[in-house]
């Protein structure tokens, strides 16, 4: 008798490991998105003071920005169409109150999309770039990646842990360099993130487009504080 076959994959798995490595040329690895205010305050300083600043990351800011417009961007491709779209880049880039979170989230767009239009091209994809020529979008990481992602089949759910902990993990490695932090220490703290990659997703898939941008303060403040810092390693 045969041995069994294995069932295969399906088939957007290598796709959705491509989008989210973290090697990914998005210039993720530059930016701290406020990590490290926090590192030159001595609030953030080890491995645990890390965790917790992960954490509230994710769950105060990530879920409310980027993780519910790739939601709604998903849907809108799903049903209203793309003047939806145009409509939630400018008001995802616009939430973003701190200049350099702003900037960051536009220029690791642009990056997303290029990529997205050499690797899994798209008419969307196309357009978005029409609209950003034209002054209409800025061109938003989180949107940029939804409108690459879509048509690979990508459950929802999935597709939003994937780019979380994708975020987690960039964050992590950078702060390793810059705590520092010993590599295994990082992946205990990522380990740590699963279940609250996982509790972040089950909100995002809850909250109402006029959720998006409420952003714990204490975040913003120190995004905006970090551009004024004296020293720096990163970009925002």
């Amino acid at each position: 008798m045969d041995a069994q076959q294995p069932p295969p994959s399906p088939s957007y798995l290598l796709p959705l490991q491509q989008l989210c490595d973290s090697a990914l040329p998005t210039g993720a690895f530059s930016h701290s998105f406020g990590l490290e205010t926090y590192l030159a305050r001595g609030i953030v300083h080890d491995e645990n003071s890390f965790a917790a600043w992960l954490r509230h990351f994710i769950d105060q800011q990530l879920v409310y920005s980027d993780g519910l417009a790739i939601r709604l961007t998903t849907e809108a491709l799903e049903g209203a169409g793309l003047a939806d779209v145009w409509e939630l880049d400018r008001r995802v880039t616009a939430q973003a109150l701190p200049l350099q979170l702003r900037g960051a989230g536009i220029k690791m767009g642009l990056r997303m999309l290029e990529i997205g239009e050499g690797i899994f091209p798209a008419p969307a994809l196309d357009e978005y770039r029409t609209q950003i020529k034209a002054g209409r979008c800025a061109g938003h990481t989180a949107v940029a990646f939804a409108l690459t992602a879509h048509g690979l089949g990508i459950p929802l759910a999935q597709l939003m842990s994937a780019y979380f902990f994708s975020t987690a993990t960039t964050l992590t490695q950078n702060a390793v360099r810059a705590i520092p932090l010993g590599q295994n220490a990082g992946q205990r703290v990522l380990r740590l993130m699963h279940g609250v990659v996982t509790s972040a997703v089950a909100t995002a898939m809850t909250l109402e487009a006029e959720d998006l941008g409420a952003v714990a303060p204490g975040l913003e403040i120190a995004q905006m504080r970090h551009e004024y810092q004296h020293a720096r390693m990163f970009m925002s």
